[in-house]
């Protein structure tokens, strides 16, 4: 199998170069070629297996020339006890009304960024030794705030390995920000960015585009991936948690092969929501993909109406980590549903930069449609999400949880639709304690509490503990504390790397 960029202006490369790679050289996105499908004896074999066997499966289906002990190797090491709190890996919870909840939190760092960046790191030293790579290899990373601390956590002490990540300094919680600014690791350096997620965000990727820092990087024997979601090796891993559950509610009898599901996802950077469609293409029965936004929902709009338009203003929400409006892995679905014409999702892309918005054709308007429904949830509507299940449920959700919750129960009211339903959680509440707490506690009891201590007053509201990496946070040391311009961001590198 090979992979070709979403822009058409770099030849086709292996798994293995597309993952150390991370992004191509054009600025397109690498995708597969073809998307295998999985047969009713996939389904069936899937049934009985656990997670690291269904995970070995589906990427074997993707990574043709790693051999089956090298991605065994990859999954055991990614997806275990010492990592995560749950021998399922990826339980799902159901809240009545055939709705099942995929808890996508019990790794490290308590967000589904876990389930990817645990098998990333593993992963690109596999690409590297395959494609006999002799650089240093340096990951920059921006983050909305999950995806910082689980890339740091991946790739801290890993050999040959360099990591940088970029956070919006007041875009992410203050237990986001401690888990990043604490982080230990000869390979690590964390920066705070003065502006947005897409500030930071737009700052990596013109560094990836400096050809001219590039040769330098060169000069000194080192060569700069990614761990966002723009490389496929980060995308990958999240397709194989919907198969997953798929497969573990037919095996527990709560839905029979073959049963059509929706999926609803709250996503900011489309990946969350790309793995599930990727998993749709592979052959879960899907009836639906739920897009959830939050106030920041220029995806809404562009599902809605096949214009995206990222001139409007930016909104700090209390779901920080869906504050994004610039949805990077929109592209590759773009790619897959223009049946890869790298020429019209280039011309898009170039729309994008030179004029902040771009409209797409009438077919992959009516694609977009026949595949998606989306809708957005207010901070208020998000707060009175999480009271309500915690009401009604005895269910503790997070803030971005609670906005796919919001969302799905739009979907139903608008459609009158009761197909059975995923809804994808993506955090644990302690991640966003104080919001969660604003919306479930009486307010006595929060009066004088800082970020960390509500944390305590939460737990014994609920009798639901503080997950051990959260609990004590504020207690770490901290380990970084640089400040960066936008502008600063290639300087920043490149002094952490000594060029």
């Amino acid at each position: 199998m090979r992979y070709s960029s979403s822009r058409g202006q770099y030849p086709p490369v292996s798994a293995a170069e597309a993952i150390k790679m991370g992004l191509a050289p054009d600025g397109g996105l690498f995708v597969p070629d073809q998307i295998p499908v999985l047969s009713s004896a996939d389904w069936e074999l899937m049934t009985s297996q656990n997670y690291q066997e269904r995970a070995g499966h589906i990427l074997g289906l993707f990574l043709e020339e790693f051999t089956a002990d090298e991605i065994r190797d990859c999954v055991e090491g990614a997806y275990n006890s010492t990592n995560f709190d749950d021998s399922r890996i990826a339980p799902t919870a159901e809240l009545g009304r055939q709705v099942f909840v995929l808890e996508l939190w019990h790794g490290p760092t308590c967000a589904f960024k876990d389930m990817a960046l645990q098998l990333l790191p593993r992963l690109l030293v596999a690409s590297a030794r395959k494609t006999g790579e002799q650089s240093e290899i340096v990951i920059l990373v921006a983050t909305s705030g999950d995806t910082g601390k689980a890339a740091l956590e991946g790739f801290k002490d890993v050999p040959g390995v360099k990591i940088i990540v970029f956070y919006p300094q007041d875009g992410v919680s203050e237990v986001q920000k401690r888990q990043m600014i604490s982080q230990f690791g000869n390979n690590v350096y964390v920066a705070a960015v003065s502006g947005n997620f897409d500030d930071a965000q737009n700052g990596v990727k013109q560094i990836f585009s400096d050809r001219s820092f590039i040769d330098s990087l060169a000069q000194h024997g080192m060569k700069m991936s990614s761990a966002n979601s723009i490389n496929w090796g980060r995308l990958l891993p999240q397709i194989v948690y919907y198969l997953s559950a798929y497969a573990d509610l037919v095996g527990a009898k709560r839905l029979i092969a073959g049963d059509k599901v929706n999926v609803v996802v709250p996503t900011g950077n489309f990946g969350n929501i790309l793995a599930a469609f990727y998993a749709g293409q592979m052959g879960m029965p899907i009836n639906r993909l739920i897009f959830a936004s939050n106030a920041n929902n220029v995806l809404t709009e562009f599902i809605r109406t096949g214009r995206y338009d990222r001139k409007r203003s930016f909104v700090k929400t209390i779901s920080p980590s869906m504050d994004i409006l610039i949805s990077s892995n929109l592209e590759r679905l773009l790619f897959e549903l223009t049946g890869h014409d790298a020429l019209k999702v280039r011309a898009w892309m170039e729309e994008l930069r030179d004029s902040g918005c771009y409209q797409v054709d009438m077919e992959t308007a009516r694609k977009l449609d026949q595949y998606f429904w989306a809708d957005f949830a207010s901070d208020d509507e998000t707060h009175m999400t999480i009271r309500k299940i915690w009401q009604e449920e005895g269910y503790l959700l997070d803030t971005h949880t609670a906005v796919g919750f919001d969302v799905y129960d739009k979907y139903v009211l608008a459609t009158g639709d009761q197909t059975p339903t995923i809804i994808a959680s993506t955090a644990s509440p302690y991640k966003f304690g104080r919001s969660v707490a604003e919306a479930i506690l009486p307010m006595e009891l929060l009066e004088g509490q800082d970020e960390f201590s509500v944390l305590e007053v939460l737990a014994e509201f609920t009798n639901i503990p503080v997950p051990a990496a959260i609990k004590g946070l504020d207690q770490r040391p901290i380990l970084h504390a640089t400040v960066t311009s936008k502008e600063g961001m290639q300087a920043t590198v490149a002094k952490f790397l000594e060029l």
